[in-house]
């Protein structure tokens, strides 16, 4: 048997390996390249393994972008219920998430990216899959929750929409991440240096919470 023959008789035996394997090369080439720009050949050669492969696991491109996309989305949500804001006190809840998406955002570069190309193509991907619809569902309750126990202590005041809430919160990160490079252009000053990301960081945190507040 040759050795290629035998590396992809491995590769079909550790299913979940090779998976993230190609998940991981993928990530990194529709980052760099886009959904157009990026090629099956290219992300097989950089995880290493046989481009069939690619087809056997994924089925097509396409398929093995929307499987990008989801583990993105699904490390973003793992991250955010590792918080365990449940149980805290109302301000300090919305506080630690705020900071936590734009500490995300600034330590994946490539989210907003994968974002930006699927947000061009009118979120065909997104809108097929049904994994990240019920990925939002648990965090969109808990920010209900959380607004409601901040309204019973006085802290909040009453007609927040939650869904409204997080969007906020993710676009007053997000643009500054993602419009960053003409931002520093327009205004004449790095943006992206540590201590304008704390500046801003500090910023969108009090903006939100005096927002909330009776």
């Amino acid at each position: 048997m040759s050795k290629a023959k035998t590396d992809e008789t491995k590769q079909r035996r550790d299913p979940a390996a090779t998976r993230l394997k190609l998940l991981t090369a993928a990530r990194h080439e529709f980052a760099a390249r886009g959904l157009a720009g990026a090629r099956v050949d290219e992300i097989a050669a950089r995880a290493g393994v046989n481009k069939q492969l690619v087809y056997h696991y994924f089925g097509d491109k396409d398929a093995l972008y929307l499987g990008v996309l989801e583990w993105v989305y699904e490390e973003l949500r793992s991250h955010e219920r590792s918080l365990k804001l449940d149980g805290l006190a109302p301000e300090r809840a919305i506080r630690k998430l705020i900071e936590f998406s734009f500490d995300h955002l600034a330590g994946h570069p490539d989210f907003i990216v994968l974002l930006n190309d699927e947000n061009r193509g009118g979120a065909r991907h997104v809108r097929g899959s049904g994994r990240l619809e019920a990925m939002h569902s648990p965090l969109v309750s808990l920010v209900s929750k959380i607004l409601k126990e901040g309204i019973a202590q006085g802290v909040f005041r009453k007609g927040v929409n939650p869904v409204q809430l997080y969007i906020s919160i993710a676009g007053l990160s997000y643009f500054y991440f993602s419009n960053n490079p003409t931002l520093s252009a327009i205004f004449g000053r790095d943006l992206n240096t540590s201590r304008e990301r704390a500046a801003r960081r500090r910023h969108v945190v009090d903006l939100v919470l005096r927002s909330l507040r009776p």
